[in-house]
Order: structure tokens, then C-alpha cells, then sequence
């Protein structure tokens, strides 16, 4: 079966049922879109808005539906006439609640002798399984344990887990519970000490050992029922860099679904980097296409005086190099401190490193975990960012040299063996926490660029390099998915679509935010850059949703706060802030007026970048509620209600022939959407191939267009401010078509193009973008 023409991704939970999705399909089919794309599905936490919480692989999610609701929504889907695709979840599975896991409550209760003990990757050998449940002050947090009326559970608080059979029938709780597979420890150990490997640094999300083919069959045989079933039709493996060896686990799982499936991998990729060639899949979830895509709306003109800005208002440069290595560096030693000790155990096996202290050990593989250039490498391939890795260690830390080349030399000789499996399993945990979740809350020249898979030290994409990078998906990966939004993006598409907007008016902006912040300062320097930006990138947001988002980014920075260390002046300021601003009648309406005024560049933005997607090669995803203007900061916040009414009456509008305006309703970014999603799912023999098309004529560089095939042609405005001053379009700019035809039509305004080179004042007079077709 071939991809989708393209899929519109659903959040469920249990505000979004298997019931209420089915009722929304024939929204989604009217849409145009080729696919329901489904977040997990298996049992998971309760209330988690997610599903990436597993908490038994072998059943549905009860709160989602159950085995009947499910049915049910498969077989609309069906009816619907969609393709359905399935996010799982091979890395870890959830262990907040432990009495809500059954393999993991049979662990604590029985210790290595539990069948489950091999499911979970266990450093046993280190003593009792550490669960950082507890309050700050262990001491007397032990004093409060308690046992179950029958003995039979230790609790704290919502916190239980199981008495080991014949221990509990004596004593206190406190001595019942030295006598367990486990200890309950302060919440502060966990970083340092844990001796379980879980998903990056949370310590409530255990990983599993899929790589066991007995753990690989638990674990999946639920999905794959399904999938035999003839249920699914693709599936997205959710962090696979997590996984000991992830190609030989993509090559069990096609082997398990079929040749003819479609199989994505959520794997971010580093700019120039390429999925590994042995992996079977048919390409990744999509960030590298959301760099490029969005890149080419930003203005490389505005780097200059924006990296002044913020050198000057933080107080000093700094590039993104080397605020990246100290972010790794912080995170290697203090919330992923436990991994790197436990790697530096395994090093000290090797004879040559016998006699080296153990925390000399420790700073060298701190040091190359911080050295990679892309999240891991997967030994024998992809050895150069290895060594990559051990070159960058020995510039930062010379006398390691004979450590590190050790290490290197130890790996390479055993590339399937602990040593080099647990390096390349932590250093993409290292990169992930180090630059995503620390870096790009810090260094905030652009916020618009400190997005997953991003590289904001380059500043925007210039059209060539975005051509090239589309001509090398339709060659090599025709069938990877795009995206713009997700529930992992820092922003969605519509914030950072109107945060570009700034790169093209910095002095201007650069003279309002020192002036606002002036007024309303911040703990932290980096942290009003950032705040600021997102203020005027959400506009119009509640002081609830806005105090919800700085209270995490100021902790993901761990600059003046953080998750592990909280400072309650910190986070009291920070929480008092989005309220103090828009109480203060004169910056309120001056925000006002600077939102109105970089609107409408940034719904350009926004049509543009959505327009390019949906009409450029690969699979294009739609998050949910996307196709409408919708200014979401990071999660939770992308992970609120959609209004899907509202969604659905503008469709009928839209469908009686109205063509709207561009305004804050949205509704012509819905219909590009459908103007796109439809022609993919009934024409796609249009989408195919991949040519840049050039404008020729005094603005032509505020144009980016590509032709699909001899009869599509996508095109978009770049840069719309400098358009603008420069007095919009005139008649002498045109975008020659291909092959001299002159029997185009665009399907956006349902209006006859005027010859083979029309003239950009009249193709995009209505709207910022336009998308021709030739009739069949």
C-alpha cells in the first residue's frame, strides 16, 4: 500500500475519543486529507494528553475507548475512505503509578527472580532499585511511610509499591522497606544515582529492551494484531535513538508489518546528516522539512543587528557553539549524571582504563557524550560523528586524550557491544536535553529558529539551498512526512511565521523591546529576550497561558531557576510578570499596535510556508487545528481543545465559493489547506518530480516557487515588509511557466492564469501565494 497522500494528526486522550475522532471524519475527508494520523493508543497514564506514558502495551487505552471503540473508528475510517497511521512507543513505558504497570509492579515485587526483570534495562549488580518518589528531606519523608491495612503495599502519599512476598509480615514500614527490591529515595537522587535507564531524564518513563525478541513480541503484539488485522496502514516510531541498536529494531518491526507499509521514524536530524541507508523505512516524521520550509520566510538581512540586540542586552557574545557545549556539559553532569556514571562503570572494565579514578573516567565520557555533532551515531555506520566526537573532547580536554581514544578504540572494536550501545544511547539524551530543552531557551536572538531539528546559528534559508533540499526529498525520500506544527514543537507554525517578521524590521524592534523591558524587567536577561518575543509571537494570550509557558521555559533554561533547584523569588517573578504587562495600559496597547502592525506579514508568512509544504515532495502532516491561523507555545499549550465547529462551518463557507479575507479568522489559511490537501488525494499524479521555478524581474527575489510534474506550479511571497516598502509587485516581475503553457488555473482564487509568464501583481493580487494546476 502506498504512503497517504497526506495525514492530519490527532491528540488522543480522554477529551478526544475513538468516538469523537469517527465523528470528525467526514470534516477530515472533506478536508482533503489522505490519512488519520493517531498519537498512541495503548493503555497509558491516567489523563495523560498524550499516550506516550504506556503503561501496558497489550491493551488499548480504556479513557480513549476500548477495544470496542477502537473497532469502531477503524472501521469509519474505512468508510471514510482514509488511511489510518499509529505513533508507538518501542523506548520506554510509564512508571509514575507503578501499581498501574503490571510488568513493573512485578519487578519491585519480586526483584531479579520476576519474569518482567529482563524486560527493563536494570543495572541490578548496583543494589535495590531507586524510586526518587520522596520529598526533598529523605529523612523525614521515610518517617512517613506507611503499609496497606494488609501489609501487602509501602506507601507514600499516591505513591505504592509492592511488599515482597513474606517480608512484610513483621515490623515497621520503615523496616519492611529495607527488606525490598527497591528503595523510595528523595525525588533529588534520582538524577544521579538512578540505576535504571529511562527516557532522557524523567525518571517516571522506564525504557525497555525491545532489542530481546521475547520483549520485542510483548511489547508489539498488540500493534501487530492490528496490523495483520489490516487496521493500520503506518506506523511512526516515536524515539528511536533511544533503542540499543535502532536499525536492527526497524528491521525486525518491517519484517513484522510487511514490505508494502508505510514506516517513519521520529529521528531528528542534524543539517546535512541522512537517515542511516540500512534502515528500511520510508523516511522520518518531518523536522528537517519544518527547518527548511520555514527558513526561507526569515531574513538573513536582520542577523546583524539582532545578534547585537541581544549581545548587548544580555551583556556579552556568545556563539551558539559554545552555549551548546556548556548546556551539554551542565546536563551531563547533573540530570543525566546517572547515565554517565553508569557508562563510566562499563569503560572501567576495559584493562587499559583499569587504574584511571573513577571520576576522571566520569569527566571523559561527560566530555565525548558533549562532542557529538548529530545526536549518535549507530556503530559501524555513521563512525565519522564518532570521531567527530572524540576530536571536539580532546580540543575541550587535552589531557584526556588517552581516555577518550580508549573509549573510541574499545567501541569501534565491539560496535554492538555495552560500552558503545550506552555511549550512543546517551549522547542523542545528552544533545536532546543539552540543546533543545536547555540551549534553545537561552540563546534567544530569533525564537522563531530554536526549533526542534533547527540551527539557529544560521539565519534563515536561502531559496537555493531550500530548492536543493527539496530536490534531494523527491529523489531520495519521496514518501518521508512533513511537518510544520507537532506536540513536540517549541512554537507552532503560526508564532514563528509572524516572529520572522522581526529579521525584516530589527531596529524597530530591537527599540521597542528595550524599551518594554526596561519597564517590566525580568530575572534573567536571556529570559526577557525570549519572553518578549513569545508575547508578541502569541498575541492575543491569556496571562494564565503565558505565566504557564515562561514558568517552564525559565526552568528548561536553568539560568535563574530550574526543575531540579526552583528559586521561589525566581519563579514568583516570573509567574508575575505576564499579568503586571498587560495591566500596564501604555505597553498593552503598544504591543497592540506593533501585533497589528506584523499581522499581516506574518499571515504571509504563514499561507507561504503552508503552501510549500503542502505542495512540495513528501507527505505532508497537519497538526491538529493548523489549518487555521492558531498561536501555540510549547506543550502543554499545543495541546489544547480544537474547535472543530468552527472549523467545519467555514469549510461549508468556503465550499459555497466564498473566498475570504486574510485576517485573524484564518479562514484563508483553511482554504489553501483544502485547497491542496484535495488536489494531493484526487490528482496526485501532479505531485511528482521537483524543478525550482525563478521569478525574473525587479521584486523577484520576495518570490519562491518550484513546478511538481508539467502541471503544478506552487508559489509563495518571501520577505513581504520588503515588499512592501518597495511598493508591492509591479507588472514587470513575472514567473515564467513550464513549457511555454498557457492553460494554467489556480485552484486557491478558481481563476484562469493570464498567459505562460504571468505577472506576479496579478497571480498573487488576492493572496500571498497562489497554486496552478493544468487540467488533466
Amino acid at each position: 500500500m502506498p504512503a497517504p497522500s497526506s495525514t492530519y494528526r490527532l491528540q488522543f486522550s480522554k477529551d478526544m475519543t475513538f468516538e469523537q475522532a469517527a465523528q470528525l471524519l467526514p470534516y477530515l475527508s472533506a478536508l482533503g486529507v489522505g490519512a488519520l494520523y493517531a498519537s498512541p493508543l495503548l493503555e497509558s497514564g491516567a489523563g495523560s494528553n498524550h499516550g506516550y506514558d504506556v503503561v501496558d502495551p497489550t491493551r488499548v487505552s480504556a479513557e480513549r475507548g476500548g477495544p470496542e471503540g477502537r473497532s469502531a473508528l477503524v472501521a469509519a475510517v474505512r468508510e471514510s475512505g482514509l488511511q489510518f497511521v499509529l505513533d508507538i512507543v518501542p523506548n520506554h513505558v510509564g512508571v509514575a503509578l507503578a501499581k498501574a504497570n503490571p510488568w513493573w509492579w512485578d519487578v519491585l515485587a519480586h526483584g531479579p527472580e520476576s519474569p518482567y526483570a529482563g524486560f527493563f534495562d536494570i543495572e541490578w549488580a548496583a543494589g535495590p532499585i531507586l524510586l526518587p518518589v520522596l520529598d526533598a528531606d529523605e529523612e523525614k519523608a521515610l518517617s512517613e511511610l506507611s503499609l496497606s491495612d494488609d501489609r501487602s503495599e509501602l506507601r507514600y502519599y499516591e505513591h505504592a509499591a509492592p511488599v515482597a512476598p513474606g517480608t512484610g509480615d513483621e515490623g515497621t514500614a520503615q523496616e519492611v522497606h529495607e527488606r525490598q527490591h527497591y528503595r523510595f529515595v528523595s525525588w533529588k537522587r534520582g538524577a544521579a544515582e538512578l540505576t535504571y535507564r529511562r527516557f532522557f531524564d524523567v525518571s517516571t518513563l522506564a525504557a525497555v529492551r525491545v532489542e530481546i525478541p521475547e520483549v520485542f513480541e510483548a511489547t508489539h503484539r498488540e500493534v501487530l494484531r492490528w496490523v495483520e488485522a489490516g487496521d493500520v496502514d503506518g506506523i511512526r516510531v516515536d524515539h528511536p535513538d533511544g533503542l540499543s541498536d535502532p536499525g536492527a529494531y526497524l528491521r525486525r518491526l518491517r519484517a513484522a508489518i510487511g514490505p508494502g507499509r508505510w514506516l517513519l521514524v521520529e529521528k531528528i536530524l542534524g543539517v546535512g546528516e541522512e537517515l542511516p541507508p540500512s534502515w528500511p523505512v520510508n523516511g522520518t516524521s518531518g523536522y528537517e522539512a519544518l527547518r527548511e520550509l520555514q527558513g526561507v520566510f526569515v531574513d538573513p538581512a536582520g542577523a546583524g543587528l539582532l545578534t547585537q540586540l541581544t549581545a548587548e542586552h544580555i551583556g556579552r557574545k556568545e556563539s551558539l557553539h559554545s552555549a551548546e557545549h556548556a548546556a551539554r556539559q551542565e546536563v551531563a553532569g547533573t540530570i543525566l549524571a546517572a547515565e554517565v556514571h553508569r557508562i563510566a562503570r562499563v569503560a572501567a572494565e576495559l584493562p587499559a582504563l583499569s587504574q584511571v579514578t573513577p571520576e576522571r573516567l566520569r569527566e571523559a565520557v561527560a566530555e565525548l557524550l558533549c562532542g557529538f555533532p548529530v545526536y549518535r551515531s549507530y556503530l559501524p555506520e555513521g563512525r565519522h560523528a564518532l570521531d567527530t566526537a572524540v576530536s571536539v573532547a580532546r580540543t575541550h580536554r587535552p589531557d584526556l586524550g588517552e581516555e577518550l581514544a580508549t573509549i573510541s578504540a574499545a567501541m569501534l572494536a565491539e560496535p554492538q557491544g555495552e560500552l558503545a550501545t550506552r555511549v550512543q544511547q546517551t549522547s542523542g539524551m545528552v544533545m536532546a536535553k543539552g540543546v533543545e530543552d536547555t540551549t534553545f531557551y537561552r540563546w534567544n536572538r530569533l525564537v522563531a529558529l530554536n526549533e526542534v531539528g533547527g540551527d539557529p546559528s544560521r539565519f534563515g534559508v536561502a531559496p537555493a539551498e531550500l530548492h536543493s533540499a527539496l530536490a534531494a526529498r523527491e529523489a531520495s525520500w519521496p514518501q518521508t512526512m512533513t511537518t510544520l506544527s507537532t506536540h513536540d514543537t517549541k512554537r507552532s507554525e503560526d508564532v514563528r511565521a509572524r516572529l520572522a517578521v522581526l529579521a525584516e524590521i530589527p531596529a524597530e524592534w530591537a527599540e521597542r523591546m528595550r524599551r518594554w523591558a526596561a519597564a517590566h524587567p525580568l530575572p534573567e536577561r536571556s529570559l526577557e529576550l525570549m519572553a518578549w518575543q513569545n508575547l508578541v509571537g502569541a498575541w492575543p494570550i491569556t496571562p494564565e497561558r503565558m505565566a504557564a509557558y515562561l514558568g517552564k521555559a525559565s526552568k528548561e533554561a536553568k539560568l535563574a531557576t530550574s526543575h531540579v533547584e526552583p528559586v521561589a523569588e525566581v519563579d514568583e517573578a516570573v509567574a508575575a510578570w505576564p499579568a503586571a504587562v498587560m495591566a500596564d495600559p501604555v505597553v498593552s496597547a503598544e504591543i497592540e499596535e506593533f501585533v497589528a502592525r506584523i499581522s499581516g506579514p506574518g499571515w504571509s508568512n504563514s499561507l507561504g510556508q503552508k503552501l510549500l509544504q503542502l505542495a512540495g515532495p513528501g507527505v505532508p502532516d497537519v497538526y491538529q487545528g493548523t489549518e487555521l491561523f492558531e498561536y501555540s507555545l510549547v506543550d502543554p499549550d499545543n495541546r489544547r481543545p480544537v474547535d472543530f465547529a468552527l472549523r467545519q462551518e467555514l469549510l461549508t463557507r468556503l465550499d459555497e465559493g466564498w473566498l475570504p479575507p486574510v485576517d485573524a479568522e484564518g479562514a484563508a489559511k483553511l482554504l489553501v489547506t483544502f485547497s491542496a490537501l484535495r488536489l494531493r488525494r484526487y490528482r496526485p499524479e501532479v505531485f511528482t518530480g521537483y524543478r525550482p521555478l525563478h521569478a525574473e524581474g525587479p521584486a523577484a527575489a520576495h518570490a519562491v516557487a518550484f513546478a511538481r510534474s508539467s502541471s503544478l506550479v506552487a508559489v509563495a511571497t518571501r520577505l513581504p515588509v520588503g515588499l512592501a516598502a518597495r511598493g508591492g509587485w509591479d507588472a514587470s516581475t513575472v514567473l515564467p511557466l513550464p513549457e511555454g503553457a498557457s492553460d494554467w488555473h489556480d485552484i486557491i482564487t478558481d481563476t484562469e492564469v493570464d498567459g505562460s509568464a504571468p505577472a506576479l501583481a496579478s497571480l498573487l493580487a488576492r493572496y500571498p501565494v497562489a497554486l496552478l494546476v493544468r487540467p488533466a
